[in-house]
């Protein structure tokens, strides 16, 4: 049996061969690299454990691909940021007591019930709030 597949194993064949087990450990080294750089920017915690995992020939990168973090770290700062100025846009707004109707900061009153939200200062007729003791347009002391 030997000296048939030396007969079969010429040069060309064994040449070819050695290039393909090349060609799938320097496929499996770089997919040892890419785990653990993708870890690191996505900020898998700890990212270093990922690039261990990959060691595990196709389970450890299957693996990682199935369990990483679904976004990258910069992204979800990202999201976290435009959450934050949504919420604060919001905030600039209010909601009647009454009915629950969004109200701008300036409204005195619903317009949608007519609930009264916000004082007003008898001087300017700007629109107050209730913790207020001075109008900060126009100085006059609020009783």
């Amino acid at each position: 049996m030997s000296k048939y597949i030396q007969e079969l194993m010429s040069p060309q064949l064994m040449m070819v061969f050695y290039l393909f087990i090349g060609f799938v450990v320097a496929l499996y080294l770089l997919s040892v690299i890419y785990v653990f750089i993708d870890a690191k920017r996505r900020g898998a915690e700890p990212f270093w454990l990922w690039g261990i995992v990959s060691f595990i020939p196709a389970v450890g990168l299957i693996a990682y691909l199935a369990l990483r973090p679904n976004s990258y770290a910069s992204e979800r700062e990202e999201m976290d940021l435009e959450m934050a100025l949504r919420e604060r846009q919001l905030a600039a707004y209010g909601a009647c007591p009454k009915c629950g109707t969004t109200i701008e900061k300036d409204f005195v009153v619903c317009p949608v019930c007519n609930t009264q939200v916000r004082n007003v200062c008898p001087s300017c007729r700007k629109p107050l709030d209730a913790h207020w003791k001075v109008c900060p347009y126009c100085r006059t002391h609020i009783q």
